[in-house]
């Protein structure tokens, strides 16, 4: 499996990264975020005004050269950096700075179609670079799929249909490929440099300044005396933390390392703390106000304010953590487990008064990104007034060598998403070469026919296989072109569609075989992987419903009358409720469901319950919202009258 290496490139501390390497990736962070700020702030220092082909060129050689300095080539741990990488530092640099040189006229003569023989052989020596950055910073199995579509061009005309497109030799596809605003620095990439920058900065400095602990204490302090605390502050932790990187196996590697040995002590066993803490961490890449880098992509490719997307995705977020915090209290209750230690908790207020801070920043953040409309400048904003802050809180204050390890760390995350980035343009610009994304929504909605479930479940199979592996921006940019105009031109609402390829890219992190985030999960504690992977299925099995629920009806990322919004959002979480008790055999506030066929056929008929009050009403399934609601509340009698029988422990 590849979660191990994924884990090493994790738990490699910023440290490793010493002597002229470290230098390097300071100067070059640095540089890059000042040019970032000097654009997107219209400062014109010195008189420097960029336009965006330039800019890109600069922003994307910088962080792809760094890549070759902070991933290594090999597997091997050997300190300093083999001379090879510091070479092809110097080519990158030399390649990109062509390319900004030329940018004026790469624009005026059309270099993606025309471009003169040295621009061509400048863009081969850039595809490939790029392609060894995807390889290090991605992993094999996305640089070979990257590696595949982007010479999908050169032979689209021999394939049989509907996967055959436009042809063109090789010579013409790179130039394209790497001159055009189409391919590598098309829609990812411009979603890098106008907002995934700032907001990376943004996570990756409250994270380093004392922001995330200030959180972890809170959520400690208000729930961690209750039975399962440990397994629900997780939630909170790894749920905030996610939102911040973006990646689940991160997550896990570092909020893992403190919410799994908690939760062992407070009695939970391996496979079910690894699960949770598997759960939680995937959802906090679906989790608003951050959502990692993906969301800001989303909002470039459906040429919407960012706002939206996160004011969209707070239902489903809150719905998914909603029933994984209903399967923890029911699973507590059902094994009598108690809260933590009254001692091992840390007092509210006590929190409050060492990092109240902090709220000021989030109420920055989302007061620039709300009212102001101000989203590609509100994260620089919120990174400087969280730095005063920083240097106001002795506890917390940054030394030289500590803010040299700030940095580093920012540059490390930022080169990995910057060469993933690149080397998905690629996929997205052989689609748009070949004519291909036409092609296969054709042939996919001509195979569903008129049956719109029979396309959602197609598009949700197809969005799960490609998630198994990329990552998850690279997964969501892939499914956007090849599936999400499929759904749409069969009349879902669009970011609907959207948030339901994501949801579903993100469900192989738990789901064997491969489970990344379960399996990193299971290593930390010492578990199975395979029966912490199936856990993690039941803990986090509302992810797999609720995309079905909101693209159904697009009430559930608020795309309805306000009204609508509310009463579909009240039975939804009855829906929630009912269902992850059926999965756990515990009714919270009821109790248990019973053992034997009659237990069985209770959790059934619960769950059954839990789908009517959970599914929106909509033109397919033929049924208004009361008789959703009428039908779900009969079938849920029986149950919760038979678990009456067995009363709720009292709360520890």
């Amino acid at each position: 499996m590849t979660a191990p290496t994924e884990m090493r490139e994790v738990i490699d501390p910023v440290e490793a990264i010493t002597g002229p390497a470290r230098i390097a990736v300071i100067l070059g962070t640095l540089a890059a975020i000042a040019l970032s700020v000097n654009q997107l702030f219209n400062l014109q220092l010195f008189g420097i005004v960029l336009i965006e082909g330039r800019y890109l060129y600069l922003l994307g050689g910088i962080f792809l050269a760094m890549t070759f300095i902070t991933f290594r080539a090999t597997k091997t741990t050997a300190p300093g950096t083999p001379w090879y990488d510091w070479l092809l530092v110097a080519i990158t640099a030399a390649a990109a700075g062509f390319m900004a040189g030329t940018a004026d006229l790469n624009l005026e003569e059309g270099w993606e179609f025309a471009a003169p023989v040295e621009a061509q052989w400048v863009a081969v020596v850039f595809y490939l670079l790029v392609l060894e950055g995807t390889r290090r910073a991605g992993g094999l199995v996305l640089f070979l799929i990257v590696a595949l579509f982007s010479v999908y061009p050169t032979f689209a005309g021999s394939v049989p249909d509907p996967f055959s497109g436009f042809q063109s030799p090789f010579m013409d596809a790179i130039p394209y490929h790497i001159f055009s605003s189409e391919s590598t620095f098309g829609i990812p990439m411009k979603a890098f440099g106008s907002l995934v920058i700032g907001f990376i900065l943004f996570g990756a400095v409250l994270q380093r300044t004392g922001g995330g602990k200030f959180f972890n204490d809170l959520a400690l302090a208000l729930v961690g005396r209750y039975r399962g605390g440990a397994a629900k502050v997780s939630i909170f932790a790894s749920g905030f933390m996610g939102s911040m990187s973006g990646s689940v196996i991160s997550n896990v590697l570092t909020t893992g390392a403190v919410s799994i040995p908690a939760m062992r002590k407070s009695g939970f066993s391996k496979e079910h703390a690894a699960a949770t803490e598997a759960c939680a961490s995937t959802g906090g890449v679906l989790m608003p106000p951050i959502m990692g880098a993906t969301a800001f992509v989303m909002a470039s490719f459906l040429s919407r304010p960012y706002i939206e997307i996160a004011m969209a995705a707070a239902i489903p977020s809150l719905l998914f953590y909603f029933g994984l915090f209903a399967q923890i209290d029911a699973y507590s209750a059902r094994r009598g487990l108690k809260g933590m230690s009254q001692a091992d908790l840390p007092r509210f207020w006590q929190a409050v008064k060492d990092g109240w801070l902090y709220i000021f920043v989030f109420a920055l953040l989302i007061f620039m990104m709300v009212a102001l409309r101000r989203e590609t400048t509100a994260p620089f904003y919120a990174t400087a007034l969280l730095l005063f802050i920083n240097q106001m809180l002795p506890s917390h204050r940054f030394s030289l060598r500590s803010f040299g390890n700030m940095i580093v760390g920012v540059g490390k995350a930022l080169a990995e998403l910057t060469a993933v980035l690149l080397g998905v343009g690629l996929i997205v610009g052989s689609f748009s070469a070949t004519g291909l994304s036409g092609t296969l929504v054709n042939e996919l909605v001509f195979m569903a026919g008129d049956d719109t479930l029979v396309l959602l479940f197609m598009g949700a199979l197809t969005a799960f296989i490609f998630g198994m592996g990329m990552t998850v921006t690279a997964c969501y940019i892939f499914l956007a072109v090849v599936l999400a105009p499929a759904l749409e031109q069969a009349g879902l609402n669009q970011l609907a569609v959207h948030l339901f390829i994501l949801y579903w890219g993100m469900v192989s992190f738990i789901t064997p075989p491969v489970a990344l985030g379960a399996f990193a999960a299971a290593t930390m504690a010492g578990a199975s992987p395979f029966r912490t992977g199936l856990e993690a299925m039941r803990f986090g099995g509302v992810i797999y419903m609720t995309p079905f629920f909101f693209v159904l009806n697009p009430a559930l990322v608020g795309q309805a009358p306000a009204w609508e919004v509310v009463t579909v959002l009240a039975t939804a979480l009855i829906g929630v409720w009912f269902i992850s008790a059926a999965l756990q055999g515990y009714v919270s506030f009821v109790g248990s469901l019973g053992h034997g066929l009659l237990g069985l056929v209770s959790r059934l008929v619960l769950f059954i319950a839990g789908l009517f009050f959970a599914i929106p009403a909509n033109d397919i399934i033929g049924l208004g919202h009361l008789q959703l609601t009428v039908i779900g509340l009969a079938l849920a009698v029986l149950p919760l009258l038979w678990a009456r029988r067995q009363p709720e422990p009292a709360l520890a």
